[in-house]
């Protein structure tokens, strides 16, 4: 049987944020941290979390849609540059379909008082999962990025 196509989707977010570098890349580092900002929409639970957050420490984040579906997370970091950047590779699933494999990239700097946010992800959907130029995916992390603007107070 053959498998459908992979797609293929990448793009870059650029955010200025009113909070020191430090305190960004805690927002990161720390779980109960980004509890307050890595977590599906309103009306999504989240079932489990884990952070081990080191290069080669795995990051999972599972929770459940009002219809029943669940969503899946699975993060591996592979590298972490301590205030200025973060790289992991990311599996993602809805129920047990494996809809997408991605490699993503925090960067972080100094801007005036606060901090320049970067965040790029070149994407690779699988399995039939149709996501044309990663829109669905760049709509969804700017709505996590507004609320890790909302947790450092901006």
């Amino acid at each position: 049987m053959t498998s459908p196509a992979a797609t293929h989707g990448s793009f870059t977010i650029d955010r200025h944020l009113d909070a020191k570098p430090a305190r960004v890349f805690a927002a990161f580092a720390d779980i109960e941290a980004k509890n307050r900002w890595f977590i599906g929409p309103p009306g999504w639970e989240l079932t489990e979390r884990t952070l081990d957050f080191r290069e080669g420490g795995l990051e999972t984040l599972i929770g459940r849609w009002p219809d029943g579906k669940s969503s899946k997370f699975r993060a591996r970091y592979e590298e972490i540059v301590p205030g200025q950047r973060m790289v992991y590779s990311y599996h993602m699933h809805i129920d047990d379909w494996h809809i997408s494999i991605s490699l993503a990239t925090f960067e972080i700097a100094a801007d005036g008082d606060g901090t320049r946010l970067t965040f790029t992800e070149h994407a690779t959907f699988i399995n039939g999962f149709e996501d044309h130029n990663a829109e669905g995916r760049k709509s969804g992390t700017m709505g996590l990025l507004d609320r890790l603007a909302a947790s450092l107070g901006n």
